[in-house]
């Protein structure tokens, strides 16, 4: 045969063989190389380290589209030009679109999907958004029983997603969750998710590395 046997083709880019899910803790230590080495590159929002110790890939970047951070965004002349937004290769939306009749008016629930798509839009790059069952199943596993309700954070969503279609077929690394911020989310129930799920051998929770001594 002409030229000998062909070599085996490249997986296609919708069935990764590791997808690394990458969180902002400013102690995600340099783990860069590991991370731009995976199939799927993950990041979140402002998407801190990018380019520098956290890596140099995002073939996917989320960013929330309900609330106060995306009207930030939005009004920003600048926010095409971010270094991660150019370099993505799809935008997340973690959240569903709202009804038309169910859009509070307020910052932090307010629905900025379609300002969104349509402020990405000359960058032609994919946009994708979750499934409506993603932010139903997280509420569910964040909810504490007779405790005020917690909103599932972008990270949560976004690995809960990847980890209900590819877990078990794809190897999961997740680096930089700190488990701290807005005290809108219940941090310590995701923690014990992502642990649990790391007990389980479905993903890998890699450690922060130590923060420096002043």
């Amino acid at each position: 045969m002409l030229g000998g046997p062909r070599p085996p083709a490249e997986p296609p880019r919708h069935v990764p063989r590791r997808i690394a899910i990458v969180g902002n803790a400013p102690e995600l230590g340099d783990r860069g190389e590991e991370i731009d080495a995976a199939d799927w590159v993950v990041r979140f929002n402002n998407a801190a380290g990018f380019g520098e110790a956290a890596g140099r890939r995002v073939t996917h970047l989320a960013l929330v589209n309900h609330g106060g951070q995306m009207r930030e965004w939005l009004e920003d002349p600048g926010f095409l030009d971010r270094p991660a937004i150019r370099a993505a290769g799809t935008f997340l939306f973690p959240f569903a679109r709202k009804p038309a009749s169910d859009r509070p008016e307020t910052e932090d629930g307010r629905d900025w999907t379609e300002e969104a798509e349509a402020r990405l839009a000359p960058l032609g790059v994919p946009v994708a958004l979750l499934p409506a069952t993603v932010q139903r199943e997280a509420l569910a596993l964040v909810r504490t029983p007779g405790g005020r309700p917690a909103a599932p954070s972008t990270g949560f969503l976004v690995a809960l997603h990847l980890l209900r279609r590819f877990g078990g077929t794809a190897r999961i690394d997740v680096y930089g969750f700190g488990f701290g911020g807005w005290d809108g989310h219940d941090w310590s129930r995701e923690r014990r998710w992502f642990e649990a799920m790391a007990a389980g051998g479905l993903l890998r929770l890699h450690p922060l590395a130590a923060a420096p001594v002043a």
